[in-house]
């Protein structure tokens, strides 16, 4: 009988397969950490075949213990933005994945900017120029990777977003495709284009020959048979559009925020396609038939991995749970205020080129205050968002979190004080695996609608109300804008 869904969550720092059953309940895991590559200040790069070998490895782990025949389809969801550039007849990787963290075009996109292209841009995909996305990432490795070049001449070379990469490779060749969502994230696709736009991909120089095909995040999508039976490919999407999915925000209003190694602020905005003023993003949430519903989007480069920055760089802390504990040690951060713009500043300030601060230091500042002011910047980021989200017309009457950092109760508790709106936490934070197993549930028929697999496999939530004085706020929200500033 077939009572799982099997879900291959490609991260940023960890690839993993969970197995779900129908009620939303986990029957098994596996995970692999990713090497992180840096090879100069500002570059990410991952080593896509060992995404691949992970992805595969963790599969077939999951698929052991629950056995595959069990298995009715599988769901795929990616760190997003990150690209892989392969070779169509070996179907090897010819370079290292660059990862969405990384800068090394913001030069290229200032050009265009000052070309006066972004306008344009933005006003078709609802994107701004900025090294994040996918896009000039493909056109970097054009110019400066001989082999990627070569297998363009030779019309060999495929690119592709990471789900794309492990489609291609489960399909053991057979389907080169990317979700919409995913496609949305590329500068290379109309909010409401059904396939790659040939004039920007043009305006980046991006061969649309070597791009795939944009299909639905739902559906009879493609299929493997590396796990033994044929198991169809039913749910894709990006990580952060996943996780709003997992999250049941399917009203429009509805806004989730989820809290991994950067942190992503979704609002569905239904069938509307979104139109920022304040330097947030228009994406694609998901695709059904065709038929798009979108979201207006603000992305935190800098979350999780501040914590780990502070674990593995600095030692401050032993472990990202320990934070929790330092938090709730002392009354307040001595005046320590953290702007972790580690890899730039995102949403809604897009300043490719800024690096981190730490202001406000003392000789009475120790561990627990920078632990502390690390926490409470996941707050000061997450209040500019809001406040360019109601600047927007999309004002927050609640926010849902999910992601690793959601598990610290004080983060949570501080995110309300500082929103003012009341925050709600599900018992299951991995929301991302589980929009994946709901996209593909429905995909597989196995439900007839997301919010009928969202009745059947969500869990319970927890809900933080604000509790904070007004002019502790206040300080707090002056100390961060001067903070900014020194920037």
């Amino acid at each position: 009988m077939t009572d799982h869904i099997l879900v291959l969550d490609s991260g940023t720092t960890s690839t993993r397969a969970i197995a779900f059953d129908r009620a939303g309940h986990v029957a098994a895991v596996a995970q692999k950490a990713l090497t992180q590559h840096y090879p100069q200040p500002g570059w990410v790069e991952h080593d896509a075949d060992e995404i691949w070998r992970f992805t595969l490895a963790c599969a077939q782990e999951v698929a052991d213990k629950v056995g595959a025949d069990t298995i009715a389809a599988i769901g795929i969801t990616n760190q997003r933005e990150t690209v892989v550039a392969w070779d169509r007849q070996s179907g090897e990787p010819l370079a290292r994945a660059i990862v969405w963290q990384d800068r090394r075009t913001a030069g290229f996109c200032a050009e265009l900017k000052q070309a006066g292209h972004e306008p344009l841009v933005q006003r078709a995909t609802g994107l701004l120029l900025d090294p994040y996305f996918s896009g000039t990432k493909m056109r970097w490795l054009l110019d400066n990777d001989g082999q990627v070049r070569s297998a363009a001449a030779a019309e060999r070379l495929a690119l592709g977003t990471v789900e794309s990469w492990l489609v291609w490779k489960l399909s053991e060749g057979r389907d080169h495709l990317t979700d919409a969502s995913n496609a949305s994230r590329t500068l290379l696709l109309n909010l409401d284009g059904q396939q790659f736009d040939e004039g920007l991909c043009e305006l980046i120089g991006v061969p649309r020959v070597a791009l795939p095909r944009v299909v639905d995040t739902q559906g009879a999508l493609s299929a493997t048979e590396l796990l033994g039976p044929r198991i169809p490919i039913t749910g894709l999407a990006g990580d952060q559009q996943a996780a709003t999915i997992g999250q049941a925000c399917f009203a429009p209003g509805d806004t989730k925020s989820t809290y991994g190694t950067g942190a992503f602020v979704l609002t569905n905005m239904g069938e509307a396609m979104p139109r920022s003023e304040h330097r947030l993003l228009g994406t694609v949430l998901m695709q059904s038939g065709g038929k798009r519903t979108y979201a207006l989007e603000g992305s935190v480069f800098v979350a999780g991995s501040l914590v780990q920055w502070l674990r593995d760089a600095l030692s401050v802390i032993d472990s990202a749970a320990e934070t929790e504990a330092l938090a709730r040690s002392v009354p307040d951060s001595g005046g320590v205020t953290i702007v972790p713009a580690l890899s730039g500043l995102g949403a809604p300030h897009w300043k490719a080129d800024a690096r981190g601060v730490i202001a406000g230091l003392s000789f009475s500042t120790g561990r627990a205050q920078i632990a502390r002011a690390a926490l409470e910047a996941m707050a000061h980021q997450t209040r500019d968002l809001a406040d360019a989200f109601a600047a927007d017309g999309a004002r927050w009457a609640s926010l849902k979190i999910d992601g690793g950092m959601s598990a610290n109760d004080w983060m949570a508790q501080d995110l309300a004080n500082v929103l003012e709106v009341p925050v709600e936490r599900p018992d299951m934070i991995e929301t991302t695996a589980l929009g994946a197993a709901m996209l593909a549930a429905v995909g597989a028929g196995l439900f007839p609608a997301l919010e009928d697999a969202a009745a059947a496999m969500r869990g319970r939530v927890r809900r933080f109300e604000p509790a904070m004085d007004g002019k502790e706020r206040a300080d707090r929200l002056k100390r961060w804008k001067r903070a900014l500033e020194a920037i």
